[in-house]
């Protein structure tokens, strides 16, 4: 679904309250992989119904793997993820409720996460007898501290949406009947400003979590230096000059 420039991916398994099995993973790395960035500026990932985002992989399918098969199902949520984390817009994840194990990995593959009051986050995975499979243990780990995670983590405890929030999880919380809004809201405001500069900005923030002080400065420069060769730079600095709202075109 698109309006106007905002992309929504909808989540929608609605018996097994939105959970991941490898048809859906495969539709979500589908999705994602075929996305037009020209014509899609922001993206809205959220799940169908009013109970829950995603509440976690498929357990039933799961339950017969053994570790040839573990391996290779951990692989298709995580490369769909990863796919999803780096593309050139950005990703807003409303989360509508229940987002667990695979469902808080598919919001922390998403740039900002905001929720309803009544979601609740957890990697319940070890009372599974399994560790999270999706990029999980580096995500959540990389959002909150390592503290956090591996409490989390270990005692596959849920965390309110008051908690996500103090933690660094999230960004801001809702009432449910407000959320998509607030996501709409919060990407309108995304799609006024130079999508070049922002696909910029969103690589030097994600690569630079890994390099050394002096790589990431680097790597920002570069990207600083690269849309000093854009049309929407020349635009952006003449509009500030003239007192006037610019119109970038991502060229």
């Amino acid at each position: 679904m698109q309006d106007n420039g905002i992309g929504i991916m909808t989540v929608s398994a609605p018996k097994s309250l939105n959970a991941l099995n490898s048809t859906v993973l495969k539709e979500i790395d589908h999705f994602v992989s075929n996305l037009d960035t020209k014509k899609t500026r922001v993206l809205i990932v959220t799940g169908d119904g009013e109970k829950s985002f995603v509440a976690g992989a498929d357990i039933s399918e799961m339950v017969n793997l053994y570790e040839k098969e573990g391996y290779e199902f951990s692989k298709i949520g995580a490369i769909a993820f990863r796919k999803l984390e780096t593309l050139p817009i950005p990703v807003i994840a409303a989360v509508n409720g229940f987002c667990l194990g695979g469902g808080c990995e598919l919001a922390m593959a998403c740039d900002i996460r905001i929720c309803s009051n009544n979601a609740r986050f957890g990697q319940p995975e070890v009372g599974l007898g399994i560790t999270p499979g999706f990029s999980g243990t580096y995500r959540l780990a990389k959002l909150i501290g390592q503290g956090y995670a591996k409490e989390m983590i270990y005692t596959g405890k849920a965390i309110r949406a008051d908690e996500a929030l103090r933690i660094g999880l999230v960004n801001a919380v809702y009432e449910p009947a407000e959320l998509m809004d607030k996501a709409m809201e919060m990407a309108q405001k995304m799609l006024k400003n130079a999508p070049i500069a922002i696909a910029h900005a969103k690589r030097c923030i994600n690569e630079s979590y890994d390099l050394c002080a002096d790589d990431a400065i680097e790597l920002e420069n570069v990207a600083f230096g690269k849309c000093f060769a854009t049309e929407d730079q020349k635009e952006g600095m003449k509009a500030f000059l003239e007192k006037r709202e610019a119109t970038f075109k991502g060229k």
